[in-house]
């Protein structure tokens, strides 16, 4: 299934998905993806020629998101995809390949060399050279096509790292805030998030985010909660914690959550009270509030409790008992 966002007529974003396997291999897939690029996406940003392993059989998932002169492009990789005949990236641009699962290998025929990007890998390099691309069935990956401009960091070279980097997390989460609410910014709005982006981009090359820069703190802001959500039930779990995996002061993430009006403890805590909300609502045998306290990294029972009637109006047990009585009406 494929769908594609008209509110692009400014010429400044664009977007589309694409679902390959929701289409059952009806032909055309392959079509229906080189129109919504080229409907959406527009010629500044030209589609390689693929082989016909790609074209005959595309399966996958595809989602890009235009800002300006930067596309973000996420593929989840049923079939092969390849391209043929070395192709002159004449367009001038960098691109940016993160890898989630699976490889991405580009053939270099002028250096009579290969790049592989391997999984939670990351690579930054300018296109100008001649190159190909094969990605196998089950890859998971994001690219970013980002304007010249950051050439000068980059030169000749490629540059390359982990995809867990604390640089690359901030910029990962901005670029899926894009992807969330493209269609529903000004053209102020698209502005600032293809400023942003380039700036976070330039934060990956130079391994640093300049946390005094106001257009970044939503990223930043938005990177730690990702990193909080995935560590609600470590102990070592706090804004300490979260600022040293960023690479920024506690103070820079603080004044990052400001704008939010929930500081970072807050954000923590809250998070841990909704878990612990969940886990009352469960199927399955109920923990007891004891174990609730522990899991969740509250110093105590009566903290937990009052935590928790701070948040909901009940206590657990009151919030327990109300939920099991609606089980039994319905």
């Amino acid at each position: 299934m494929s769908s594609t966002d008209r509110t692009g007529a400014d010429g400044l974003r664009g977007t589309f998905s694409l679902d390959g396997a929701a289409l059952g291999g009806a032909q055309p897939v392959f079509e229906e993806f080189r129109h919504g690029w080229e409907t959406e996406i527009g010629a500044a940003f030209p589609l390689p020629t693929f082989g016909w392993a790609t074209t005959g059989d595309l399966r996958g998932k595809v989602r890009a998101s235009k800002v300006q002169d930067a596309v973000i492009t996420d593929l989840r990789v049923g079939s092969i995809i390849r391209t043929v005949g070395a192709h002159d990236d004449l367009n001038d641009q960098v691109r940016m390949y993160v890898m989630r699962r699976g490889a991405w290998n580009l053939a270099l025929p002028r250096d009579r060399s290969e790049i592989t990007v391997a999984t939670g890998q990351f690579i930054l390099r300018h296109n100008g050279r001649p190159s190909n691309f094969e990605v196998a069935p089950g890859t998971t990956a994001r690219v970013l096509v980002l304007p010249a401009s950051l050439r000068p960091l980059i030169g000749d070279r490629h540059i390359a790292g982990p995809a867990g980097s604390a640089e690359v997390r901030v910029l990962m989460a901005h670029a899926n805030m894009v992807h969330a609410t493209l269609n529903d910014l000004t053209p102020a709005g698209v502005r600032a998030a293809r400023d942003a982006l380039i700036e976070l981009a330039k934060g990956v090359l130079r391994q640093q985010v300049d946390g005094a820069e106001p257009l970044l703190a939503p990223a930043l802001a938005q990177a730690a909660k990702d990193l909080a959500d995935s560590h609600l039930a470590d102990p070592g779990l706090s804004p300490t914690m979260l600022a040293r995996e960023l690479n920024v002061s506690v103070r820079t993430l603080q004044r990052a959550f400001a704008s939010a009006e929930e500081s970072v403890s807050a954000y923590i805590r809250r998070r841990r009270l909704e878990q612990a909300r969940l886990d009352l609502t469960a199927l399955s045998v109920r923990p007891v509030i004891t174990e609730l306290a522990a899991r969740w990294q509250f110093a105590d029972s009566s903290h937990f409790i009052r935590a928790f009637k701070r948040q909901y109006g009940q206590t657990p047990a009151e919030y327990g008992r109300a939920n099991r009585q609606i089980e039994r009406g319905s």
